[in-house]
């Protein structure tokens, strides 16, 4: 589908939402065990698998982790069928773990962020099937009808030869039953919007901070709670201009300089006047600790299916190992008591 048409029914679809707040921020107390866990895409059955063996749930899915914090970074959905399943369970241990102590913290990835701007570019037709029920059909057909005109007039647009039937066919094979329960959900007044904009695009507890893609030199001079209130607004907004935060290679979603070349960034900060002064890695990193006030930083995002990578020095630990079978990595978690840093992989469950 034409991806003006997506935004614009994205709006039409799920309105706007403004908060007033930034969730998730400075925590007053360093936890006494941290599992943090990387990139899922919706692959439930690697995220059960991690959880048990970090002693996080128990065998029926249930918080068993005491008063340990888990901190999930995000990338939860896209290029697997159980996204679904991995949201509703995050969901009961944050209701669940504070009973004994515990808490869930979910850092928003890039991918939670395209799905509520309407980038359904790897959402997988498992995906959409978790949200059909016996009225998808009647409810995909109302779409289509109230924006049948629009939707000829750009599909002919890039085919002027194709025919009103073959634009209905050639959209429904595109938007499964489920598509629009799915748009529905994620637009930012639905269940799965709202709950993503809540979550925290930095979260800083004790002396770590936890960040999906990493924190550039650019993101690194606004306070932390002014780059969540941005973020969360945006999300609010459904913001998809090109100057959103929620596309910005430099923005904290989406920046890979901590640990490779970003091409992407580097073309972003090319056209800044008069250019910023280069900076190597290491510098970027110090800026953002110093900034936020932490000796360390956890990223995922950017997977490395060996394993669990950390710094020679110790200040950044990343933890994108591809677990979803998608990328076919190691599954695995980070464990961090006090200032050690722990790395863990666990078998896959065939």
């Amino acid at each position: 589908m034409p991806g003006g048409l997506i935004a614009a029914l994205t709006r039409r679809f799920a309105g706007f939402l403004f908060l007033l707040f930034a969730a998730g921020l400075a925590s007053a107390q360093t936890p006494i065990r941290i599992v943090a866990v990387g990139d899922l895409h919706g692959d439930f059955k690697a995220w059960q698998d991690i959880a048990r063996a970090a002693g996080i749930i128990d065998a029926r899915g249930h918080w068993a982790g005491g008063k340990a914090t888990l901190v999930q970074l995000g990338d939860i959905v896209d290029r697997g069928a159980d996204s679904l399943k991995i949201v509703r369970n995050l969901q009961q241990l944050q209701r669940e773990a504070p009973r004994k102590g515990g808490k869930v913290y979910v850092v928003l990835g890039n991918h939670e962020a395209m799905n509520l701007i309407g980038d359904d570019r790897y959402v997988t037709p498992g995906e959409y099937a978790a949200f059909a029920d016996s009225q998808s059909p009647a409810r995909r057909d109302k779409v289509y009808e109230a924006n049948r005109s629009a939707l000829e007039a750009a599909y002919r647009a890039q085919d002027p030869k194709i025919t009103p039937e073959q634009v209905r066919a050639k959209w429904m094979a595109e938007h499964p039953p489920g598509w629009v329960e799915h748009r529905l959900a994620w637009g930012p007044t639905g269940d799965l919007g709202k709950w993503a904009t809540q979550n925290p695009a930095i979260l800083k507890l004790g002396d770590t901070i936890f960040v999906h893609g990493g924190i550039s030199a650019e993101t690194a001079r606004e306070p932390l709670t002014t780059v969540n209130q941005r973020v969360a607004a945006a999300m609010a907004a459904a913001d998809d201009t090109p100057n959103s935060i929620l596309t910005d290679p430099r923005g904290p979603l989406w920046y890979r300089g901590l640990i490779m070349a970003d091409s992407e960034a580097a073309a972003a900060r090319a056209k800044v006047v008069p250019p910023a002064p280069p900076v190597t890695p290491e510098q970027e990193l110090t800026e953002a600790l110093s900034a936020y006030g932490a000796k360390r930083m956890v990223i995922g995002h950017t997977p490395n299916l060996k394993g669990i990578v950390i710094s020679p020095d110790n200040r950044l630990a990343r933890i994108d190992t591809g677990n979803s079978r998608y990328y076919g990595g190691l599954p695995s978690w980070l464990e961090i008591v006090g200032d050690r840093m722990i790395p863990h992989t666990t078998s896959r469950t065939p």
